[in-house]
């Protein structure tokens, strides 16, 4: 079980800082674990999960 940074979650999924918190907030993101006072983490595996769930190509259109 490896944890993972804040900076390796954001790089992983392609989305902001805040857009990861306000998924997790609405319960559409894992939730981050409290390592110390201003430090947080991610289970690897639940974020792997997250990403191989997430369909692809969706809502992409092309404007002509």
């Amino acid at each position: 079980m490896k944890i993972l940074k804040e900076e390796e979650v954001v790089n992983m999924v392609g989305l902001s800082r805040i857009s990861i918190w306000r998924m997790e907030r609405a319960g559409d993101f894992p939730k981050r674990l409290q390592l110390g006072a201003r430090k947080v983490g991610w289970l690897q595996d639940e974020v792997e999960n997250f990403i191989t769930s997430r369909p692809r190509g969706v809502g992409l259109r092309v404007s002509v």
